[in-house]
Formats: structure tokens, sequence, C-alpha cells
């Protein structure tokens, strides 16, 4: 879902960056009140690689010829809380902009607001979180991620449908685009809230302390060491594995080739 500068214009590029950026350092300065950041910053080292590791490895999707990645924002917000996983995301995609090419360095508002900003500051507090609360069984876990991640890729998919048809950088028709996006995005958020559920079942059943969504702010772990060099193996592993990788293009470039094989560009 990586957008490219070449498919925004500034009058939406510019703006989504200052939004962007205002919002990272209202997050920021939570986090910094609340005393939660050096508590939890080896996990927050080790979710951020880890996620940058995952989102070098595309996965098919079966019968389409597009393939996915996971984002990660619902998977972070819910160990290390909103503020600090949104902060996260916003690295993982900076790096990616600048050294990697993955997304454009113009269009990084859009992109940490879409994967960033919507998963971890709107579908986790007022979803994910309340979903959880006082949960008792991990399978209450597995089901709010599954959901959240679904409402995180249908959001961030519609978002990025908005922002690309309403630049006008290219003749692209919002219902054709819309239509091709979100059906694809759906798929590819099924998958992500399965290995997202997994991954904080197996935290839950471990160090269920560790989850900010059933943790008080009054009773926030002293350390997550533990837990970040689980994360720290994880991410040197999927480093291992991208090379393995689906070379199908993602579910924006499927949509945009289908829209040229329509015709419609």
């Amino acid at each position: 879902m990586h957008i490219a500068d070449a498919l925004l214009s500034s009058h939406i590029a510019v703006p989504m960056c200052i939004v962007s950026g205002a919002v990272l350092a209202l997050s920021a300065a939570r986090a910094v009140k609340d005393g939660s950041a050096e508590a939890r910053l080896p996990l927050m080292a080790a979710g951020g690689a880890f996620i940058f590791a995952a989102q070098m490895i595309n996965f098919a999707i079966p019968g389409t010829g597009a393939s996915g990645h996971i984002t990660g924002g619902v998977l972070l917000a819910a160990m290390l809380g909103g503020n600090l996983s949104v902060i996260c995301i916003a690295a993982v995609l900076a790096i990616q902009a600048l050294f990697f090419a993955d997304g454009g360095i113009l269009a990084l508002g859009c992109n940490i607001f879409n994967m960033g900003i919507l998963p971890c500051l709107v579908v986790y507090p007022l979803f994910f979180k309340p979903f959880t609360k006082n949960a008792a069984a991990s399978g209450r876990i597995f089901a709010a991620a599954l959901l959240s991640c679904i409402l995180a890729l249908q959001a961030g998919a519609f978002a990025a449908v908005l922002e690309i048809t309403l630049s006008g950088a290219a003749a692209i028709p919002f219902r054709t685009f819309a239509l091709l996006m979100q059906p694809i995005h759906l798929a590819i958020g099924i998958a992500e809230g399965v290995i997202t559920g997994a991954v904080l079942r197996f935290v839950y059943r471990s160090r269920p302390e560790i989850l900010d969504c059933l943790t008080p702010d009054t009773q926030k772990p002293t350390s997550s060491r533990g837990v970040a060099l689980i994360f720290s193996a994880a991410a040197v592993a999927a480093l291992l594995l991208s090379v393995f990788a689906s070379r199908c293009p993602d579910g924006l470039e499927w949509s945009l080739e289908k829209i040229s094989e329509l015709g419609s560009l």
C-alpha cells in the first residue's frame, strides 16, 4: 500500500505531511509525559525491526496475481499502545522511503496516515482495545486482531484511493479504483489478521502483561526484554525468508495495473 510520489499532487501530499507530522509530535509528547517510552524502548526497537523485515515478505493472494504484506500497526499497538506504535511505524516507513525507495518521500505523510495513524490511533483505541477489555481467553484476542486488521486495511486502502484520485495526477476513476482496492485489501487484511492474531496469542500465553490492551497504565511492565529478544530473532528470520517473497505486484500496484488493462488510464 506504499504510495509513490508520482501518484500524488502537492496539494494533497504537503497537507498530509503536515497532518501526520503533527500527530507524530503529539504522540511523542504523550509518550514522554506518561513515561512509557523508556520502559518499552527495547520492545519498540525489536518490534520496529520485525515489522520492517516482515513488510519485505510479500505473500501471494491466490487466484488474483497480486500479493500483499503485513503493515503491523495493530500488532505493535496491542503491545506498545497507540502513541509508541505509530512512532515505530513512521520510523519504518521513513527508512523504507529514504533508503529503499519503497514509497515516495513526499508521499510519506499519506503512507504514515494510512498505515500508521489509522490502525494505531483509530482502529486500536476505538475497536481492538474495547473489544479485548478484561479478556479472559486468547480466542478473544485472536478475533479482535483479525477484525481489527481487516478494518485497518480497509480504511487505509480507502484513504489511499481518496488521496490518489483527489490528487488528479493520473486520470484514475474513483469507483473503479475503489472496487479493485477494497476487495484485494480485504484478502490482505484477513491474512494479516491471522498472522497478528497468532503472534498476540503467543504473547498472551507467555507474557500477558506485555499487552497494552490488558494492562492498566499504572501497572505497565518495567521490562520487556525477553519478548524483545524473541522479536529480534523473528526479524532476522524474516529477513532471511524475504528471498522467498512473492514477486507479484502488491495490492495498490495490482489495482493500477488492472485499471490500465481496462483502458481507464
